[in-house]
């Protein structure tokens, strides 16, 4: 399978979808994850855990695919817009109901029809602002 096919699975099927069945198809067991919002998780197992958590704080969270191109064998990067509205608490951000839209990117590695390592970037000052906070800190 072809990594931007990978990385399109993994954001329309497991992320857009809340299909975590996908994750077992698609990361490698020893999956390595950065997320824009300070997450770290290792493991495949744990990476769901954390996309549980997101969608607890956003239940119609949506990953919208702007451009997607590879560099080289093993490199996929992904140009983001998420959305979606605060409906649970995120780390201490307790529930708004502000819909929020921020922009980013995703860098991927892939072998052996997996994705191996996820870093993905975000502008999480618009995210923090769209959530009423000037960031994580705030009060």
């Amino acid at each position: 399978m072809s990594g931007e096919l990978l990385v399109r699975r993994f954001y329309d099927e497991l992320w857009n979808e809340w299909r975590l069945d996908v994750a077992d198809e698609i990361l490698a067991d020893d999956f390595d994850f950065r997320g824009s919002l300070g997450s770290v998780e290792h493991g495949r197992d744990a990476f769901k855990r954390y996309v549980e958590l997101v969608r607890a704080a956003f239940p119609d969270w949506h990953n919208q695919v702007d451009e997607l191109f590879t560099a080289g064998d093993e490199r996929v990067v992904a140009r983001l817009t998420w959305t979606g509205t605060q409906r649970g608490p995120l780390g201490d951000v307790a529930p708004t109901g502000n819909r929020v839209s921020y922009v980013g990117v995703g860098l991927f590695t892939v072998s052996a029809d997996v994705i191996q390592r996820a870093w993905i970037v975000g502008d999480t000052q618009e995210l923090w602002r769209g959530l009423g906070r000037l960031g994580p800190q705030s009060s």
